[in-house]
């Protein structure tokens, strides 16, 4: 499973260079790379003729944005839920979890993250703790912003257990031109608060499931930094 990027290190010369240019400018996620070296080789086998050179160029530099893998580095504390994406709070309520992620019929807190074409679309491990189950469901692909979108998208439903015993569910839900989510998890999986266990491709939602009487820490509107925005506090 794909980990956050390392950040810089104590390198000097050359390799402190380097460890700055990868601040400065993002990684791609291994899953973008065609994505980015398709329109490449074309704007370079096109590069005499600019009406091919500049779009493919721009398509190149578009879909490295959109691909782009920052590091992160998540709190520390032990019962610590963090954003899974980076994003916008659309929706702070309670809701009937997903039946697939087996957390009982009875509302549970939900926060919903919504991210636009702009933000970066990895997902990140919301909370450490061990895999339980991961369930594709496919549906429609209604604008991801929207309430029903909830239910009626196609979706990717994942859960963890945490070492203390409470679970969490998390949602990486298809937008409206989304086509395509990925969740490099695999049930038993341990996984590491802040990791990068996936990304849905061009606009979508990640809605995450906390345990009954969680109180959430995050409000509708607030700006969220996946790995890093704490969304609840589970100790």
């Amino acid at each position: 499973m794909a980990r956050r990027p390392k950040g810089p290190d104590a390198r000097t010369g050359v390799g402190h260079l380097i460890d700055l240019f990868n601040q400065t400018v993002p990684p791609i996620h291994p899953r973008g790379i065609p994505f980015v070296a398709a329109p490449a080789a074309v704007a370079v086998l096109g590069r005499s003729k600019p009406w091919i050179l500049r779009p493919a160029m721009a398509l190149a530099g578009a879909s490295a944005l959109f691909f782009r893998h920052p590091s992160r580095v998540p709190p520390t504390g032990a019962g610590l839920v963090v954003a899974p994406a980076d994003g916008t709070i659309a929706i702070v309520d309670e809701m009937i979890p997903h039946p697939e992620l087996g957390l009982g019929d009875q509302p549970l807190p939900r926060i919903c993250t919504f991210l636009s074409v702009f933000d970066v679309h990895v997902q990140r491990v919301p909370i450490a703790g061990r895999v339980l189950s991961v369930v594709h469901k496919p549906g429609e692909f209604l604008s991801a912003d929207l309430p029903e979108a909830s239910t009626a998208n196609e979706r990717t439903s994942m859960t963890i257990a945490t070492p203390e015993g409470p679970q969490v569910g998390v949602v990486q839900i298809a937008g409206l031109i989304a086509r395509r989510i990925v969740n490099d998890a695999e049930v038993g999986h341990d996984l590491v608060l802040g990791d990068t266990y996936g990304l849905i491709r061009f606009g979508s939602r990640v809605d995450v499931f906390l345990p009954a009487g969680t109180v959430p820490k995050v409000s509708v509107g607030q700006r969220a930094i996946g790995a890093e925005t704490v969304f609840a506090d589970l100790s």
